[in-house]
């Protein structure tokens, strides 16, 4: 897992290179061209938590409506949804889940423009997609997805930018933030702040994440990894969500990770870190250091549609410190296979 979350940086260069960049420009400009009137994302674990930041991103860069279908409709119940004015993507590491690849094909069926996004090009969502993105991350050798989430990501994040862009291509001002994402990552990795805050949380029984807008699937996604690595139980809410009810449940002996970015989204937390503070809450903040938090693990700022390549990389390294703190292997977690067929 360590040398996984070490290699983001370079996997960020690669999707940028020319040859990767070039391929997801051709994609997005075929989607620009065809003009879909809605988005529908559909995936798993990890994944799932990469095609929420691309729901929010469509919605907000795209202004089309988008959303996270449920594969059971599908698979399970039969529905045949008519799918014929959207775009479908498939979001998944392995491209091997067969409820994924049926939603695709179900989609493609009906006529809709289908979208196989993954680290596998020679899977069966690659086969049974229309068109097909490569995020380009390389074999990911732990259990526990890092890289390759990433990787989803900024893959995603190109293709809604290049259908902006009408052409695929990505405007000069964009580019120019993406090209320091290799390096603003290889800096964030180099803070140790978050192996050294791990001892902190050993022997936490449960824990709080939290964030809104962007920063709502990092905290998701965090929230997965403690409980993937470390078994410890971690409830993931919407900042706004946890004001209606679960703020109940926090109070010193519950930690709470908190995404906070500078922009909307972050300021739009004021309310939650005040309410936690009055409850007397652990908060560790990731990114900003607003009124209310105990700690932070620092990131370098950027705009909040790009917070979220930077944000989980600490969280990564606490999941991996924790899990070792606690005496587990976070290599190989029990229970757990690299790809999950359900139906």
């Amino acid at each position: 897992m360590a040398a996984d979350i070490a290699e983001q940086p370079a996997g960020y260069a690669r999707l940028l290179d020319a040859t990767h960049a070039g391929a997801i420009a051709r994609v997005a400009a075929i989607i620009a061209q065809r003009r879909p009137r809605h988005v529908v994302f559909t995936a798993r674990g990890t994944s799932d938590h990469a095609a929420l930041y691309a729901a929010y991103l469509t919605e907000i860069r795209l202004g089309l409506p988008a959303g996270l279908a449920s594969p059971s409709a599908v698979t399970v119940f039969g529905a045949r949804p008519d799918l014929s004015d959207a775009l479908v993507v498939g979001v998944s590491q392995s491209g091997g889940s067969p409820d994924l690849t049926e939603v695709l094909r179900t989609a493609r069926e009906s006529g809709a423009l289908t979208l196989a996004v993954t680290n596998a090009p020679d899977s069966p969502l690659v086969e049974t997609a229309e068109l097909a993105i490569d995020i380009a991350a390389g074999h990911e050798r732990a259990v526990a997805a890092t890289k390759t989430y990433t990787a989803e990501l900024l893959a995603l994040l190109m293709l809604v930018e290049g259908i902006r862009a009408g052409d695929g291509v990505l405007p000069a001002t964009e580019r120019a933030v993406m090209d320091t994402l290799p390096e603003l990552a290889a800096r964030t990795l180099d803070d140790p702040t978050a192996t050294t805050l791990a001892p902190r949380y050993r022997f936490a029984a449960r824990l709080v994440t939290t964030g809104r807008g962007y920063a709502y699937p990092t905290a998701r996604e965090a929230a997965l990894k403690l409980m993937e690595t470390s078994y410890l139980p971690a409830l993931a809410f919407s900042g706004a969500d946890l004001l209606h009810g679960p703020l109940a449940m926090t109070d010193p002996d519950v930690p709470v990770l908190a995404v906070v970015g500078s922009g909307p989204g972050g300021r739009s937390m004021a309310e939650v870190l005040t309410r936690l503070g009055e409850r007397g809450a652990d908060v560790l903040a990731v990114g900003s250091a607003p009124a209310g938090s105990t700690a932070r693990l620092a990131v370098p700022e950027v705009d909040e549609r790009y917070a979220p390549l930077l944000d989980i990389l600490p969280m990564q390294r606490l999941a991996l410190a924790l899990a070792l703190a606690r005496g587990e292997d976070p290599d190989a977690p029990r229970g757990l296979k690299k790809v999950t067929a359900t139906m």
